[in-house]
């Protein structure tokens, strides 16, 4: 193996991925650094073997790891990236703090970023993926992030150069986002608070929230996230082809296309990640016979499959 750089963080070889994604499933990664602070990250990067791939994971909540692993470094940001700032309407959030708590931080402050109180994960996958609910967007609130590069350079990423787009961004490669500043408009906080304990419980109401999930399966092929309002057409929504081509409450293994909500992939409880990736590959096979519309994978899915016995 590689001789890897000393951290004052911490840095794990072989370390099984499972328990940190939201899914529970997935192999080794080579290494595991959980940097102690953004100085530590860059002393890392900077010394690391440029040859060595590094792949930044959030919570793991819109991930399937696959069950061989991920040759690669996975850096997985903590404590020392969970701050918040609010500047008048301005809200700097580290890219480990949960989307959830920036809304709620945010609310408290009399900021409106509710959309982000039912996305799961951490704002760094919020901004990744372009992050949307209730028909707002990370792209339509966003001022700028920083990252740091391979070289362990601090970068500030504007719009343009994200280039955001629907669930996708021109993240640069290598870089690892460590904080972003999202534009609020002005709330009240009792009001704020009020629209997201609406929010939450018409999730809980059609969602799977208890069950293992890793949210939103496929992209809408409408290409835009759910507006939450009554006149919201509902001809292109993923759950709608998914249920039309029956495949509602269908099984592989462990894996389910959840009976709540159909573009909900779920481990029943001993699903390996092979049998969620091709419940979800077969779900778009039968949709595209069903009706030419082919689903895109919302969820990522990394590492390679376990090795064959």
């Amino acid at each position: 193996m590689t001789d890897m750089p000393s951290v004052r963080g911490t840095l794990t070889p072989n370390r099984p991925l499972n328990d940190l994604t939201w899914l529970r499933v997935g192999g080794p990664a080579d290494w595991l650094f959980q940097p102690a602070d953004l100085e530590d990250l860059q002393d890392f990067l900077r010394a690391l073997d440029p040859a060595v791939p590094v792949f930044p994971m959030g919570v793991g909540s819109n991930l399937i790891v696959r069950d061989g692993g991920i040759r690669a470094v996975v850096i997985r940001l903590g404590r020392g990236f969970n701050g918040i700032q609010i500047d008048g309407t301005q809200v700097t959030a580290g890219a480990a703090l949960l989307d959830s708590m920036v809304a709620r931080k945010a609310a408290a402050a009399g900021v409106d970023l509710t959309f982000l109180r039912t996305i799961p994960g951490a704002i760094g996958g919020a901004v990744r993926m372009n992050a949307g609910c209730y028909g707002s967007y990370v792209a339509d609130h966003f001022v700028s992030a920083q990252a740091v590069t391979r070289t362990g350079e601090v970068i500030t990423l504007t719009a343009e150069e994200l280039n955001f787009r629907y669930r996708q961004t021109d993240l640069p490669e290598g870089c690892v986002l460590v904080s972003a500043t999202l534009q609020g408009t002005v709330g009240d906080p009792q009001g704020l608070e009020a629209r997201m304990a609406d929010q939450l419980a018409k999730r809980d109401a059609t969602q799977p929230t208890k069950d293992r999930s890793a949210g939103s399966t496929f992209r809408n092929p409408a290409g835009f996230s759910s507006t939450g309002r009554a006149d919201d057409t509902h001809d292109l929504k993923a759950w709608k082809v998914i249920d039309d081509a029956g495949m509602r409450g269908a099984t592989i293994g462990g894996a389910q296309m959840s009976e709540k909500h159909s573009n909900f992939l779920i481990n029943t409880g001993d699903a390996t990640a092979e049998d969620l990736e091709s419940l979800g590959e077969e779900v778009r096979k039968r949709v595209f016979q069903n009706s030419g519309i082919t689903l895109e994978w919302e969820i990522m899915r990394v590492g390679e499959p376990a090795p064959k016995k």
